[in-house]
């Protein structure tokens, strides 16, 4: 099984690679699109700022080829966010899978969201043997709200998706690479999908 680790302008690539490494599973990092379009799953991280990932990913025509891929794809952190329609974050038009925008947490709580919370309401294939109210790993400063696509919910500030999916597209806010035993879980689900 081919598993490709996207790479773009936004970091976090490595620590995914390691926790690939970690359940056993040989990964390839690649921005190249033939390499991207043989993959068997692809897997789309990040750690940055939406508009200048956007930026590049439309340079190099990646924006095109994640929105057609037809094999299971997890966008992780803002990954899941760029695969949204639309993020307040630089006024960014983003890849558009998921009919959601994304938006900036306010309030009087510590922005970003830095640390452990747990996930709920959890649905799909990718939450396999993992228990409601689990915790796992976020740092973000944007959310995207509840809506048709959402298939597991985390309380900070405001209800939020934690985690979407629409096809064979799935997105996690959370850093499963960093979420101990649940997140190697979480991977070896959508591994197996």
């Amino acid at each position: 099984m081919k598993i490709v680790i996207i790479k773009y302008n936004a970091g976090n690539i490595q620590s995914v690679l390691f926790a690939m490494e970690r359940i056993g599973v040989e990964a390839v990092v690649s921005d190249e699109a033939a390499i991207i379009l043989s993959a068997d799953k692809l897997i789309f991280p990040g750690v940055g700022e939406a508009s200048s990932a956007m930026a590049y990913l439309k340079e190099k025509k990646l924006d095109t080829i994640i929105r057609n891929a037809t094999q299971p794809l997890l966008g992780i952190c803002l990954g899941m966010q760029l695969l949204c329609s639309f993020s307040e974050e630089g006024d960014t038009e983003c890849i558009g899978v998921f009919d959601h925008v994304v938006k900036k947490f306010t309030g009087t709580a510590k922005i970003p969201q830095v640390g452990w919370n747990t996930i709920e309401q959890l649905q799909t294939p990718l939450f396999n043997i993992v228990t409601e109210n689990a915790f796992v790993y976020f740092v973000h400063s944007y959310y995207v709200g509840i809506g048709k696509s959402t298939v597991a919910v985390t309380d900070y500030i405001t209800p939020f998706s934690s985690a979407l999916q629409k096809n064979n597209f799935y997105g996690v806010q959370f850093h499963p690479e960093k979420s101990g035993s649940t997140g190697e879980q979480i991977l070896k689900n959508f591994i197996s999908l």
